[in-house]
């Protein structure tokens, strides 16, 4: 039965690695000139000797030189752990510009480190000259798959915030040993679970990093899965064909995109439009059921996803924005396997992370939110990275950027809004000379979509942490069969990108930054 289990959540797994922990752009506007990469340091130890590095919590497995290929220059790849069991590997390149860069987790984390996404993104941080470091966030998902791991809560903290922190204090010593040259700059990049890293860091831990883009973070981690909870009980009685997703999309954009006042597939953001499928969608007539209506069983379940989650009859957390319907198929409808990721990803999570003790046999389904929300106080404290107090990432000079795509069906992209929100609250108007939001329309999760999802966040991070260049902007495209079908700018939060009222909607130059146009009846 245990091996059946295993199985089962191992092919849930598989299931979820869907969740993406990269946005693959960073680093292709990268201009090296301009950032004095000239200045190289060369090893000054063999790469061999560094094994000699283990300690009591440190166990360096092997040091080797990788040779020269077109996808890396040469470099000396360690292979470590650290107490428990925070696999690491580090990438140290012959050449070295330094800094270093790290990049997150997706999802549960425990990702091979030998994977090919994750071997992609070193090589594009190794070829320009960068020491790369990753990290499985203490656990292995081929084995513990989903959460599972946290029946051990040593684990559980790593993942929730440890792993990143002891890795990169780790390296750093390593580093230091390698070179003739000190650690100029260090750098965090990642999406998702990488994006809540990235916020961890600058939050608990900021002198861990000079800069940090976090990509789509899923930050208020307890509340998303309350809301994966909310969402599934609501469909748990009327269930939406995948067929008709894309009906409900059509509805969405007829009635949303022109309301920035540019009809051109894209809702710049969902908050100005005022969709309600009662309203908006065609019923089925009493008794019948077809591909191109909606039930009242439906539309009453579409109502509450849209809604948010209540307790009390208060919203806790906010309902899914308008306009990421085309993505909604495998993260809240089941897939042909039976499950939505939804599903995979909030059921592990009440069975392994809320309550502090493992319970496989508990029922998610059987959460009261009314009753039982207080007792995942304990978790938030541990896992959620929601302090507005960045004071000290601030004052020690670090920079972040973040972002989110409003069409992202995974992560609902208020999260992001709202924790800026909450900073600039807390913080001041000085929160944008360190900290600013960029949200992408038309996005998926981290990427993708009918938006501009294509764009490079890191480069102009790197340009405003050493040249003191804000990003006034970053150039984003949106790729169809590889090719660049639309470019756009995408803007600091709360400003937009607004047609100049000339030049074609698919070129940034037709499109400028500013603030957005307010009609009295709206309300963000």
């Amino acid at each position: 039965m245990r091996t059946c289990l295993i199985a089962t959540l191992a092919a849930a797994a598989m299931v979820g690695a869907t969740a993406v922990a990269q946005n693959n752009s960073q680093f292709s506007a990268w201009k090296p000139a301009a950032l004095a990469d000239a200045v190289q340091a060369r090893p000054k130890a063999a790469c061999a000797s560094l094994v000699a590095l283990t300690g009591y919590e440190l166990s360096v497995t092997t040091a080797t030189v990788v040779a020269a290929s077109p996808q890396a220059p040469e470099h000396c790849r360690i292979s470590g752990q650290i107490l428990p069991e925070v696999r690491f590997q580090l990438n140290l390149p012959a050449s070295w510009n330094g800094r270093l860069y790290m990049f997150g987790n997706g999802g549960y984390a425990g990702e091979s480190l030998e994977s090919p996404g994750r071997a992609a993104a070193r090589a594009r941080a190794l070829l320009r000259g960068f020491a790369v470091v990753d990290t499985n966030t203490g656990h292995d998902a081929a084995v513990e798959p989903l959460g599972t791991f946290a029946s051990s809560p040593q684990k559980f903290l790593d993942y929730a915030y440890r792993a990143v922190h002891v890795t990169v204090a780790t390296v750093k010593r390593a580093i230091a040993a390698y070179y003739d040259a000190p650690l100029r700059r260090s750098y965090f990049e990642g999406c998702s679970t990488g994006g809540r890293q990235g916020l961890i860091s600058a939050q608990r831990f900021p002198d861990d990093f000079d800069g940090i883009v976090a990509g789509a973070p899923v930050l208020d981690f307890t509340s998303t899965m309350i809301g994966y909870l909310w969402n599934q009980r609501a469909l748990a009685g009327a269930s939406l064909p995948a067929e008709k997703l894309k009906s409900i999309a059509d509805a969405v954009y007829a009635k949303c995109d022109a309301v920035d006042g540019l009809a051109d597939g894209v809702i710049d953001d969902p908050r100005r439009c005022t969709f309600k499928p009662a309203d908006d969608l065609p019923r089925c007539s009493e008794g019948s059921d077809g591909a191109t209506c909606f039930t009242a069983a439906q539309v009453a379940a579409l109502e509450k996803i849209y809604g948010g989650v209540k307790r009390g009859g208060s919203v806790i957390f906010p309902g899914q924005p308008v306009g990421a319907e085309n993505g909604w198929n495998a993260w809240f409808v089941p897939t042909a396997a039976g499950r939505s990721i939804e599903t995979n990803f909030g059921e592990t999570f009440f069975k392994y992370l809320a309550f502090g003790r493992p319970n496989p046999a508990y029922d998610w389904m059987t959460f009261d939110i009314d009753a039982d929300y207080d007792k995942l106080q304990w978790v938030r404290g541990a896992l959620d990275a929601t302090d507005p107090d960045l004071s000290r990432f601030s004052a020690r000079g670090g920079r972040m950027i973040t972002y989110f795509g409003w069409a992202d069906p995974a992560l609902n992209p208020l999260m992001g809004v709202r924790y800026y929100e909450s900073v600039l609250q807390r913080m001041g108007p000085s929160t944008k000379d360190f900290y600013r939001l960029f949200m992408v329309p038309g996005m998926f999760h981290c990427g993708g979509g009918g938006g501009t999802g294509s764009f490079d966040a890191f480069t102009p991070l790197v340009e405003w942490v050493e040249r003191g260049v804000a990003p006034a902007t970053i150039a984003a495209s949106r790729l169809v069969d590889g090719k660049v079908v639309r470019t756009r700018p995408l803007c600091p939060y709360p400003e937009v990108a607004q047609h100049r009222g000339t030049g074609s909607v698919d070129e940034a130059a037709s499109f400028t930054c500013a603030a957005p146009a307010r009609d009295p009846a709206y309300k963000p």
